[in-house]
């Protein structure tokens, strides 16, 4: 027996796929397909969450290109560019000391755009019968786990 994919609530081998509440033969599987299912609550928390997370990591930079913009006028009107430019390199230099910080946001996003913005079925034809075998909004798991089933229906098909 080849295991696949195994998580707590899901179970792939060469013999048979456990989720959902069933537990399903590979050998009666003819076909395995995936859809589309209904946006839950979750998933629309998450495309928000990561808007707002884009617009917080967006505002920085344009607050700090208006205020270079309007220093650099003020200077021009002053003829004071000393002040200026000292204030340019401090704030330069608080920046760079600064970004090491945008690790944490930026992983957020990151995690955020693996896990996907809508909700995904795994649906097995199974002597006839259609059923789904798992229904959720995490992309990357819902891939791991579609590819697992087609490796195992696949091997059986080449076995078979």
């Amino acid at each position: 027996m080849t295991l696949y994919y195994r998580d707590d609530t899901v179970q792939v081998t060469s013999e048979s796929i456990r989720a959902g509440g069933h537990s399903i033969p590979i050998a009666g599987i003819t076909y395995v397909w995936h859809a589309r299912g209904r946006t839950t609550l979750a998933v629309r928390g998450r495309v928000v969450g990561r808007g707002v997370l884009v617009l917080l990591l967006s505002l920085p930079p344009l607050v700090a290109l208006v205020c270079v913009v309007s220093l650099a006028w003020s200077a021009q009107d002053r003829g004071n560019w000393t002040l200026a430019l000292i204030i340019l390199a401090a704030c330069a230099v608080g920046a760079l000391a600064l970004v090491p910080f945008l690790e944490v946001p930026l992983g957020w996003l990151d995690r955020s755009y693996e896990r996907g913005n809508r909700v995904n079925e795994l649906w097995v034809q199974h002597h006839g019968q259609e059923v789904m075998l798992l229904r959720t909004p995490d992309a990357l798991r819902f891939g791991q786990i579609y590819r697992a089933v087609q490796r195992a229906v696949e091997q059986q098909v080449d076995r078979g």
